[in-house]
């Protein structure tokens, strides 16, 4: 493809996002993979940051910035978020909890739909959320069959373990309390598209108070049945 379209400040921005669309970069990465001076990165990056098109993670390295997730979520991310939605409703009422569908982007995790509890006591999620991916059920789903190159790096600052991720894997499902935020218990499942891997991560989260410690125990069936029911409608429309 064509990537020079005659404006060569969009051409050179467009570059870099490209770069940052692998995941996090530092100055010298950017400068190394788009073959461009520098300084032209450097102010380019700058600028991109200014409008939220570019962000910068924990170690100071570019990413994508929270503008992309908010586009996303304008845009309705597509089939997968109108495939979703009902699915999430169903679950929210089956379980009384707050529901969620989450992506993984590098080293950040977003909630590209939601449907919240109508009353009471409840974990509200916005679309659009930038979340860790050090931290809860979605997090470990959506690291739990990723490549080894891709796992290893992420331990280093989770709060989950290889052993975790394993039990992950063998369950079909995680579940976490109290480890992404006090007092908030969850459980994810993974969404399978077409290529035969996890794109999404199928969550529902609330008050450990009424979840408890082991919220598997009360719910990790019907979000098992979600998350299998979209994977279900993805392969079906080919999706992923």
């Amino acid at each position: 493809m064509d990537n020079h379209s005659g404006v060569g400040v969009i051409d050179k921005a467009a570059a870099i996002l490209g770069v940052l669309e692998e995941g996090p970069a530092t100055l010298a990465e950017l400068v190394d993979a788009t073959h461009l001076a520098r300084p032209t990165v450097h102010r380019l990056a700058l600028a991109l940051e200014h409008h939220h098109l570019v962000g910068r993670d924990a170690t100071g390295a570019f990413v994508l910035g929270n503008r992309f997730a908010a586009l996303a979520a304008a845009v309705g991310e597509d089939r997968l978020v109108s495939a979703a939605l009902p699915v999430l409703t169903t679950l929210r009422d089956r379980t009384g909890e707050s529901s969620q569908l989450y992506r993984r982007h590098g080293s950040s995790r977003i909630c590209i739909a939601a449907v919240d509890r109508p009353v009471g006591l409840r974990d509200s999620i916005p679309v659009g959320t930038t979340m860790t991916m050090a931290a809860g059920s979605a997090a470990k789903v959506l690291l739990a069959w990723e490549a080894p190159e891709v796992i290893h790096p992420a331990l280093a600052s989770a709060r989950f373990t290889a052993a975790d991720l394993a039990l992950v894997r063998e369950r079909g499902y995680a579940e976490s309390s109290a480890e992404r935020e006090a007092g908030v218990s969850s459980v994810s499942a993974p969404v399978w598209g077409t290529s035969g891997t996890v794109i999404a991560a199928v969550s529902i989260s609330g008050p450990a108070e009424r979840l408890t410690a082991t919220p598997g125990k009360l719910h990790a069936g019907a979000v098992l049945d979600a998350a299998r029911q979209l994977s279900d409608v993805l392969i079906r429309t080919h999706v992923g």
